[in-house]
């Protein structure tokens, strides 16, 4: 039987403990969310089929800035051409989830799991200042043991805690928010860092969104051969890879069911 996926990598999860790394895999996984979890000890694993590439980055607009060149016709103008390209084929790929320990008890277990990642999620709390503040030291252990061309996204966790954008000084207001949204993405400028997103495991806002990130821009390294499918340090294994049949693919976020049937995206979880 044929896999399910064209393409199998490795992403990890760093951050301080506490931060949310697990409840934003299992939220991804399983579509639940575990107000009390266990500390992570070592690492945790889980995996997850995702669309990548055309029709459906297209659909979710993940890595696919609008042109600035407006259009010469418009659409009830233009004919129909007998060498108009078809729609590209769908591309799956499997996710392998590494859910890394943020206790620095465990942080030299932790960097050893860093090898071989070719996607990573970065994420703090944003009602935490400190694990903010902790996230440059995170990076730079990253960087130091990982592949240069690794894909990299902050993730502000915990944004149901944030009713406002502004930083509140009172600990005992509705909004906890200790982060803004400008001060990420700044951060994530300096270090050089693909992007910023902020997400809630609790009430599933834009988890996958965070994970689709990585994943899409991992799928254009691809494109561009910026890896060796065929190197197991790479990080990325391209068809024939990891062997059996290791789930279905998954609908990120709610399309319409012309729209999903259209982008070869079905239900469930691996």
């Amino acid at each position: 039987m044929a896999q399910p996926y064209d393409f199998i990598s490795k992403i990890v999860s760093l951050g301080d403990s506490g931060s949310g790394k697990s409840s934003l895999t299992i939220r991804l996984c399983e579509g639940r969310f575990v107000s009390h979890h266990d500390v992570t000890i070592g690492v945790e694993f889980g995996s997850r089929i995702v669309p990548v590439g055309p029709p459906a980055s297209l659909q979710y607009n993940i890595n696919n800035p609008a042109s600035s060149t407006p259009p010469t016709k418009s659409p009830s103008d233009a004919k129909p051409s007998k060498n108009t390209p078809k729609e590209p084929q769908q591309k799956h790929m499997k996710l392998s989830l590494w859910d890394t320990a943020g206790q620095e008890t465990y942080k030299s277990i932790t960097r050893s799991y860093f090898r071989g990642a070719s996607g990573a999620l970065l994420v703090f709390d944003i009602s935490r200042r400190n694990t903010f503040a902790s996230v440059t030291s995170w990076l730079n252990d990253l960087r130091q043991i990982a592949d240069d061309d690794i894909v990299v996204v902050l993730v502000g966790n915990k944004s149901d805690l944030a009713s406002s954008s502004t930083v509140s000084g009172d600990s005992t207001a509705p909004n906890k928010r200790q982060v803004t949204r400008e001060e990420a993405e700044e951060w994530c400028q300096n270090n050089k860092v693909m992007g910023y997103v902020e997400t809630s495991a609790k009430s599933g806002d834009n988890v996958e969104r965070a994970f689709l990130e990585v994943a899409e821009r991992i799928y254009q390294n691809i494109e561009a051969g910026k890896y060796d499918l065929n190197d197991r340090r790479s990080g990325v294994k391209g068809p024939g890879a990891g062997g059996g049949n290791a789930g279905r693919s998954v609908t990120l976020g709610r399309p319409d069911k012309g729209a999903a049937k259209k982008a070869g995206i079905a239900g469930g979880c691996c």
